[in-house]
């Protein structure tokens, strides 16, 4: 699991370049898998939605833009990250550990954690907490890359390990960010391995969409 130190300092670092980078590298597939979750949190109407490691604030303020009548907050513990947010528009933000966050407990009908949960160093902590924060009966979604099945597994993971570092070296200048990302996501459970941390952290009902052939995820969840 992730090291805390090299995650603050790594995303400290990209910051600037980080929205223009993801937008190049996933080919713009990242702009999709947002707009479905924002209609997965549409269909659940909540008043009070926590984005946690909400970074430069893509999925929060696509929220927001969508529907706007939802009281968000954007929580990140990088606080170059939030600066971008904040001149993004994310005017709701909160520089805290996700780990530990410093929120009452039931305090939140829905909570999304986009591209961050891979970046944790305690899936399973992690998730007792995100379920400390929601109310009973509230939901959390969970958007994150994942690995594709079948024949594009090896193309993909070719692109992963070895074409997408050399091209994020050239427009952000950090290789060990996304030669990083790409060992992340093959250690991160995925499937039904995903969906069993999710019961046994205690939430409900939990359902598994692959997106992209799998290269990403959506996994949500009852509190």
């Amino acid at each position: 699991m992730a090291d805390p130190n090299f995650v603050h300092d790594t995303f400290s670092a990209i910051a600037t370049r980080y929205v223009v980078a993801n937008h190049l590298l996933s080919l713009g597939a990242d702009i999709l898998w947002r707009a479905r979750a924002v209609e997965i949190v549409a269909d659940w109407s909540p008043a009070k939605l926590l984005d946690v490691a909400t970074g430069s604030g893509d999925l929060a303020l696509d929220i927001k833009r969508e529907l706007p009548e939802i009281d968000v907050l954007g929580l990140d513990f990088c606080e170059p990250m939030l600066a971008l947010a904040r001149r993004r528009g994310l005017t709701n933000v909160l520089q805290a550990d996700a780990m530990h966050m410093p929120l009452a407990d039931a305090s939140y009908d829905a909570l999304t954690i986009a591209f961050g949960l891979r970046n944790l160093p305690d899936y399973a902590a992690a998730l007792g907490e995100f379920r400390r924060v929601l109310r009973p009966g509230g939901r959390l979604l969970v958007l994150d890359f994942s690995l594709p099945d079948g024949m594009a597994r090896v193309p993909y993971r070719v692109y992963l390990h070895h074409i997408l570092p050399l091209l994020a070296s050239l427009v952000t200048g950090k290789r060990s960010a996304y030669s990083y990302l790409g060992q992340s996501i093959e250690l991160f459970p995925r499937g039904e391995a995903m969906l069993n941390l999710l019961r046994q952290a205690g939430f409900t009902c939990p359902t598994h969409l692959p997106l992209c052939g799998g290269i990403a995820s959506i996994y949500t969840a009852g509190a």
